[in-house]
C-alpha cells in the first residue's frame, strides 16, 4: 500500500500498486490532454478577451460623457434659478441690471449648448470608432481563423509533398534526421536510438526515445515504429494492422508510451488532421504523420515534466515506507532476541529464587534450633546460679561436716596474731 498526501489539502489515503500506477497514468494523461486543449483555445480567449476590453471601454467613455453632459445642464439650471431669485428680490432698478445679466446668460447658456452638441458629437464619434473597432476585431478574427484554414491546407500540402519524397526516402531515416537537427538544442540528454535487441518473442520496434532528469530517474520514454507507402503491400495494409505488435514491443521493452509514424492510409481524414490517440484499443498508443514527429515528443515530453514533481513525491512515499517496513522488521527481530534473553533470564531467575526459599527455609531450621539452645543454657546457667553448699549438702550430713570444717579453717587463718 502506498500513502499519498494531497498538496492542496493535505489529507493523506491509501493506494495499492494498481491504483498507484493509475494515478500516475492519470496525472500524465490529465497533463498532456490539458497541454493540447490549452493551445487549441488561446486563439479564441484571446480575441474574445480583445473584443470584451472594447466594448468596456466604449461603454466607459459614452457613460463619462453623459455624466459631463448631465453636469452642464445641472449647472446652466442652478444659475437660471440664481437669476430668477434675484429678480424677485431686487426692485425695480435692479431690473435692468438682470436684464443685461440675463442677456449675458443668455449668450453663455447659448454656448452651453453648442457645447452640450459638441459632446454629443463626440459620443457619437466615439460610438462609430468603438463599433468600427469592434467590426475591425471581428474581422481580425475571421481572418485569423482563415490564416489558421489556410495553414491547414499548407500541412496537407506539405504532407502530400512528403509523402512523394519519403517514396524514395527511408522514413526511419527522415525522422532520425529530424531528431538530430534538433538533438544538442532541444534534447541534449536525451536517448534516441535504434531497437536493435530482439525481444522474446523474436520483434522489435524501430526508435526508442528515453530522458532522464539530473538525478537520473526517467521521467520519459517512447517506441517509435515507422511506417511508409515503401512498407505496404497490393492488398493495401491499415494502421491498425500494426497496433497490436506495437503495443507488445512497448511493453517488452518497458516503453511508457507507443507511437506510429505512419504514411499509410493516406487519404484517410482520420488520420490526416493531427495527432490520432487510439489508447482506446491500446493504452498510451498514438497515431501521427512525418510532419508531427518532433511535436509529438515535445507535447510527450513537457506533459511528463510537469508530472514528474508528483512522480518524485509519490516516490519519496514509497521509500518512506519501504523504511517503515525495514524499521518494523528490525523492531521485530529485537523483540523476538529481546523475548528470547528475557525468557532465559526469567526461568533462571525462577530458579534463583527456589533455591533463596529453600536457603531460607533451613536458615530458619537452624535459627530455630539456636533459639531452642540458648534457652536451654539459660535455664542452666539459672540453675548453676541457684546452687549452693547447702543445696548440695542437704541430703549429705558427712559432706557438710567437712565443708564446714574446711570453712573454719579459712576463717582461722584469715585472722590477724594476737601480739
Amino acid at each position: 500500500m502506498h500513502e499519498i498526501k494531497c498538496p492542496k489539502c493535505g489529507e493523506v489515503f491509501q493506494v495499492d500498486e494498481s491504483g498507484y500506477a493509475e494515478l500516475l497514468s492519470q496525472v500524465r494523461n490529465e497533463a498532456f490532454e490539458d497541454e493540447l486543449h490549452k493551445r487549441a483555445m488561446e486563439l479564441e480567449e484571446k480575441n474574445k478577451n480583445d473584443i470584451k476590453m472594447a466594448k468596456m471601454e466604449q461603454e466607459k467613455n459614452y457613460n463619462a460623457a453623459l455624466t459631463n453632459k448631465d453636469k452642464v445642464l445641472a449647472e446652466k439650471d442652478m444659475e437660471i434659478q440664481q437669476l430668477k431669485n434675484k429678480l424677485e428680490m431686487n426692485d425695480s432698478q435692479q431690473k435692468l441690471a438682470v436684464t443685461e445679466a440675463v442677456s449675458g446668460k443668455d449668450k453663455e447658456l447659448a454656448e452651453k449648448d453648442a457645447e452640450i452638441i459638441r459632446l454629443k458629437s463626440q459620443i457619437d464619434n466615439q460610438k462609430n470608432e468603438s463599433a468600427l473597432k469592434e467590426k475591425n476585431l471581428e474581422e481580425n478574427y475571421k481572418n485569423q481563423l482563415k490564416l489558421k484554414d489556410e495553414q491547414i491546407e499548407q500541412y496537407k500540402e506539405y504532407k502530400a509533398r512528403q509523402s512523394t519524397k519519403m517514396v524514395g526516402e527511408s522514413l526511419e531515416q527522415h525522422c532520425q534526421n529530424q531528431f538530430n537537427s534538433l538533438r544538442m538544442t532541444a534534447f541534449p540528454n536525451a536517448y534516441f536510438e535504434k531497437d536493435n535487441q530482439v525481444s522474446e518473442s523474436g520483434s522489435k520496434g524501430d526508435f526508442i526515445f528515453r530522458e532522464s532528469d539530473p538525478e537520473g530517474v526517467e521521467f520519459i520514454s517512447i517506441m517509435f515504429e515507422m511506417k511508409n507507402e515503401m512498407d505496404t503491400t497490393a492488398s493495401k495494409h491499415k494502421n491498425e494492422d500494426f497496433f497490436k505488435e506495437l503495443d507488445k514491443d512497448r511493453r517488452e521493452k518497458g516503453c511508457e508510451y507507443a507511437v506510429l509514424v505512419s504514411l499509410l492510409e493516406i487519404d484517410n481524414d482520420f488520420y490526416n488532421n493531427g495527432i490520432v490517440d487510439v489508447s482506446y484499443k491500446y493504452p498510451k498508443m498514438y497515431v501521427i504523420r512525418p510532419q508531427f514527429f518532433i511535436p509529438m515528443i515535445t507535447l510527450l515530453r513537457n506533459a511528463a515534466l510537469n508530472s514528474l514533481q508528483y512522480q518524485k513525491e509519490l516516490e519519496v512515499v514509497r521509500n518512506q515506507q519501504l523504511d517503515l517496513v525495514n524499521f518494523e522488521s528490525n523492531m521485530q527481530d529485537f523483540k523476538d532476541a529481546f523475548g528470547k534473553n528475557y525468557r532465559i533470564a526469567s526461568e533462571k531467575f525462577q530458579t534463583a529464587i527456589e533455591e533463596i526459599d529453600k536457603t531460607i527455609d533451613h536458615l530458619e531450621k537452624v535459627k530455630k534450633a539456636l533459639l531452642s539452645s540458648e534457652n536451654n543454657l539459660r535455664l542452666a546457667n539459672n540453675k548453676a546460679e541457684d546452687l549452693s553448699i547447702k543445696k548440695l549438702t542437704k541430703n549429705a550430713p558427712s559432706v557438710r561436716q567437712m565443708f564446714d570444717e574446711l570453712d573454719r579453717e579459712d576463717k582461722g587463718e584469715n585472722q590477724l596474731p594476737e601480739e
